[in-house]
């Protein structure tokens, strides 16, 4: 949801609240939430370190708190008087105790700084490429690895608190499996739709900006014919700046069919 910030979104102004006006608003928000998720569902919930505080224990009241992610975003808020702001929480939570976490889909490729072999040669728990050494790992709940969309990127737009395409695809491929429902009631620039498409999930999204309605749909017809996401290649995803190191995408291919399904 939009954090407890002040921020203009195409026309729509979100305006800080003060502390109570805010647990108020997003409790609301949990209610209407709740009744649509399945018994065993999962729900992640995105903050800045001020928002979090607030909606920590409301997240307790509703759910199950699982676990608490942050990510470190490349380029921080510059500060004088603080310290730079360049992470965000997400919350994972769950409607119950039973729930799908797909452990072996959401694994991370990292480069070896001081590969070890066994006595025998071999390496130990990494593998060796003509593109350098790199190991498999299990995910964290610390992510270094994301990079905020720009200008550059296939996927970057002018929303102003877009979401990178490769964070939403490890939720989406940790809590849910091929061909089921993923659900964003703030869908923004359509980014979750976007991956859930990619990766064979069926999406609902709410948004009330008409532009960025248009932004998202003119992504998701991109994606029938381009289902690459930047940083995940052949069901892993890479750390970040390993882009030379991946393997080739093959090219988009236009499907007409697809389109006109999709629309």
């Amino acid at each position: 949801p939009p954090y407890n910030l002040s921020k203009n979104y195409n026309g729509h102004v979100f305006k800080e609240k003060d502390q109570e006006a805010y647990r108020a608003w997003f409790t609301a928000v949990l209610e209407l939430v709740k009744p649509c998720a399945k018994p065993n569902a999962t729900i992640y919930v995105c903050a800045d370190w001020k928002t979090s505080i607030l909606i920590a224990p409301l997240l307790e009241q509703f759910f199950y708190i699982q676990n608490r992610i942050t990510w470190e975003r490349e380029k921080g808020r510059g500060a004088k008087t603080n310290w730079k702001n360049n992470s965000e929480d997400i919350w994972f939570c769950t409607m119950s105790s039973q729930y799908t976490f797909n452990v072996d889909a959401v694994k991370l490729k990292r480069r070896v700084l001081a590969p070890y072999r066994t006595k025998n040669g071999e390496p130990k728990d990494w593998e060796e490429g003509a593109k350098g050494n790199f190991r498999l790992t299990h995910p964290s709940n610390l992510w270094t690895d994301i990079t905020i969309p720009f200008w550059s990127m296939p996927e970057n737009t002018d929303h102003p608190t877009q979401k990178p395409e490769k964070l939403l695809a490890k939720l989406v491929l940790a809590s849910s499996n091929s061909g089921e429902m993923v659900f964003d009631p703030f869908l923004g620039s359509g980014t979750t739709a976007v991956v859930a498409h990619k990766l064979n999930r069926r999406f609902v999204g709410i948004e009330q900006n008409e532009t960025y309605c248009c932004w998202g749909l003119k992504r998701l017809q991109l994606a029938t014919t381009n289902p690459h996401i930047q940083g995940y290649a052949q069901k892993v995803f890479w750390e970040r700046n390993s882009l030379n190191e991946q393997p080739n995408q093959p090219e988009p291919q236009e499907d007409p069919t697809t389109q006109m399904e999709l629309f």
